[in-house]
């Protein structure tokens, strides 16, 4: 409880959120212009499916290199122009006079977002204490998850009210977070710094060193929790259309999928900061196994509570393994940020056309449950992480922080108070 209420009471933490909300509102929005392209330029499935490509490609592939830019330094502005940047383009949607006009928009809105992902993760987790990093990460990640959440029922109302050119009031949550922003900037350049120093100068800096074998092996959990989420998300809608449900129905129950899951991600970055980081991320991937089972085998109104069930555990190590990455890349929480999140979200794209080969092939029931497989190797995969590896990470962490404490009271005079990296107050 300590640790959330320190987390809520951080303001720029929660204006990160707040970014991250918009960021990934925009990506919620798009596949809802989806029907309105269709009609307007006579399209079929699989061609305006490619705005999808378009969008998470260039998001996901362009996360790691942001990350390694940002590691070298940022500006005041970036985070701002980065979310006006992303509002401009999905503002523009629906005023696109031709189809490939509307795949350059998707791409380059994909390009803010893979922009954006890495700097407010790298951000959050300065600004914050080490002992609290999973709270925090699982509060900002959280933030990013309801924002895609909701972007469907905003799209859907802009549509409504206004028309295809309803997108262009998207500009305001952008601005409105580009602002909150500029603001709160200051302080955590000021964290950056501080922290920068510290790693130039603590006695741990010759001791800690990056752990690329640790970190390759979460990359492959976070790689195959996301081809099972995302899969899931993806067929829900074309499974329970096909056993005769209204849109009403599974319209719902994916977005319940999806709120449990932040709810599922807040609980389990507050449970990492009590019994560590690797039980949390092996929990997860096992005990959401039997939770997938019982919501592809109980298809009907139940699966809102097997659904759920399945939502919470399985995104429990969202936040965690993030945090994880960053920590096996002392120096490199940008790069890490980007890998991580990069790489899970193109690689649940990837996996999720597979899971529709096995769908055609054996039934959409049959290939649910198939994923069960994925979280077993997952599962396994945590294992061969050496349990020493992620601790030596927790305790250089809190190392850090004392570390961070001492340096921070040398520097500072008896004139009052400085802003901690923790942000309280």
């Amino acid at each position: 409880m300590g640790a959330t209420l320190r987390v809520v009471r951080n303001p720029a933490l929660l204006t990160l959120m707040f970014g991250h909300f918009s960021n990934d509102l925009f990506a919620g929005v798009l596949p809802m212009l989806f029907p309105v392209m269709k009609d307007r330029f006579d399209l079929d499935n699989a061609t305006v499916g490619l705005a999808t490509l378009a969008y998470t490609g260039a998001s996901s592939l362009s996360q790691p290199f942001f990350g390694l830019l940002f590691d070298r330094g940022i500006r005041r502005w970036y985070p701002s122009a980065i979310l006006l940047w992303a509002s401009v383009f999905v503002a523009s949607y629906g005023f696109a006079g031709s189809f490939a006009l509307f795949l350059a928009l998707a791409a380059m809105a994909g390009v803010a977002s893979g922009a954006y992902h890495p700097l407010g993760a790298s951000n959050a987790a300065v600004i914050t204490e080490d002992r609290h990093q999973n709270t925090a990460l699982s509060f900002y990640t959280v933030g990013g998850t309801s924002g895609f959440a909701l972007g469907p029922l905003v799209a859907v109302g802009l549509l409504a009210a206004f028309g295809a050119r309803g997108t262009g009031w998207l500009v305001v949550p952008g601005a409105v977070a580009a602002g909150l922003l500029l603001v709160q900037m200051p302080r955590v350049l000021a964290a950056r710094a501080r922290r920068a120093a510290l790693d130039r100068g603590r006695a741990v800096a010759t001791v800690v060193r990056p752990q690329w074998g640790a970190l390759a092996r979460v990359i492959g959990v976070v790689m195959l929790r996301s081809w099972v989420f995302l899969s899931v998300l993806q067929f829900v809608p074309v499974w329970y259309d096909e056993l005769g449900f209204g849109r009403g129905m599974y319209g719902a129950l994916q977005t319940t999928i999806v709120l449990a899951g932040a709810v599922g991600t807040l609980l389990g970055g507050a449970l990492a900061d009590r019994v560590g980081q690797r039980r949390v991320i092996l929990f997860s991937m096992i005990l959401a196994i039997p939770a997938l089972l019982l919501f592809a085998g109980m298809p009907g109104p139940i699966a809102f509570f097997t659904g759920a069930l399945f939502g919470i555990i399985c995104d429990s190590s969202l936040s965690v393994t993030l945090v994880v990455a960053q920590r096996l890349l002392p120096g490199r929480v940008g790069m890490a940020s980007g890998v991580i999140l990069g790489l899970g979200f193109i690689t649940g794209g990837i996996g999720v056309p597979i899971t529709g080969a096995i769908a055609d092939a054996l039934g959409i029931q049959a290939a649910l449950m198939l994923l069960g497989v994925l979280l077993a190797a997952g599962a396994v995969l945590g294992l061969t992480v050496p349990a020493a590896k992620m601790e030596r990470s927790r305790e250089d962490g809190e190392a850090e922080t004392a570390s961070l404490a001492t340096a921070s009271a040398a520097r500072t005079p008896t004139a009052g108070p400085q802003p901690t990296p923790s942000g309280g107050g």
